[in-house]
C-alpha cells in the first residue's frame, strides 16, 4: 500500500501540509499557505525532499495501484498462461510495486514511517527478484512468496496507519491493509483444488489490491484539492 500521511507534498500546486483528514475523509484543519520549495541559490538539490514531492503525489499512488491491478487482469483473462509467464507477470509486479513504495517512503515525514516504508518497498524488491530468477518454479513456491509479502506488507502498513498521528483518510488505508493480510492468509491457508484455481484466486486478489489503492489515490486527489481551495480562500 502506497500512501502519504498528513503532509502533503511541497510544490505550488499541492498545499503543505496536506490537511489532516478523519477516517470518511473530510477535512478537519485549514492548511497554511505553502511553503517555497525553491532551494537557495548555489544550493544542490535535496534528493529525499524530490523523492517526498514525487511520493506524496496521488498520481504516484495510483500508479501503485495500477501496479497491482494491470497484472491480475492478465492473470485472469490470459487463460493459456504458462507458469513461466505467471513467474514473470508475478515478479514484475513484485518489483514495481517494491519501486513505488520505495519513493513513496519519502513523501512521509516521521521517520518511523518512513522506517516501515522502507521496509514494505526492501521485501518486495527480493520477491521480485526470486520470482524471475527462477521462473520455473511451481505455483505453490509462487504462491508461497507472493503470500509472505502480503502477509508480512500487510501488518506493516496496519501498523503505520494505527501509530500515525496525522495520516489522511486512516479508514482508507487500513482497509487496504487489512485486505493486504486476508490476502496472504487466504493464499498461504487456504489449500487450492488446482493450479488453476490458485492462479485465479492470485489474480483475483491482484485486482482487489490495485482498485483499492485507486480509492485511497482519488481520496487523496479530492483532500489536495480542498486544501488548496482553502488555501486560495485565506
Amino acid at each position: 500500500m502506497t500512501t502519504s500521511r498528513g503532509t502533503s507534498p511541497q510544490g505550488p500546486d499541492r498545499p503543505s501540509p496536506g490537511p489532516e483528514q478523519d477516517p470518511g475523509g473530510a477535512a478537519t484543519t485549514t492548511p497554511p499557505a505553502p511553503a517555497s520549495t525553491t532551494p537557495p541559490a548555489g544550493a544542490a538539490p535535496d534528493p529525499a525532499r524530490a523523492l517526498g514531492r514525487l511520493g506524496g503525489s496521488w498520481l504516484w499512488i495510483l500508479g501503485s495501484a495500477l501496479a497491482s491491478l494491470v497484472p491480475g487482469i492478465l492473470i485472469l483473462v490470459w487463460p493459456q498462461e504458462t507458469l513461466h509467464v505467471l513467474a514473470v507477470i508475478l515478479g514484475l509486479y513484485l518489483l514495481a510495486t517494491g519501486a513505488f513504495r520505495f519513493v513513496a517512503a519519502f513523501g512521509r515525514m516521521e521517520s518511523g514511517e518512513r522506517l516501515t516504508g522502507l521496509l514494505v518497498a526492501l521485501l518486495f524488491v527480493p520477491a521480485g527478484v526470486l520470482c524471475l530468477r527462477n521462473p520455473l518454479q511451481t505455483i505453490t513456491a509462487l504462491s508461497l512468496i507472493v503470500g509472505v509479502v502480503w502477509l508480512v506488507s500487510g501488518i506493516l502498513v496496519l501498523y503505520a496507519a494505527v501509530v500515525a498521528e496525522d495520516l489522511p483518510h486512516r479508514g482508507f488505508v487500513t482497509g487496504v491493509a487489512v485486505i493486504a493480510i486476508l490476502a496472504g492468509v487466504v493464499v498461504l491457508a487456504l489449500p487450492a483444488p488446482s493450479a488453476r484455481v490458485l492462479t485465479r484466486l492470485l489474480g483475483l486478489w491482484l485486482i482487489l489490491l490495485g482498485v483499492s489503492e485507486a480509492v485511497v489515490a482519488l481520496a487523496w486527489r479530492a483532500a489536495l484539492r480542498r486544501a488548496a481551495a482553502r488555501g486560495q480562500a485565506v
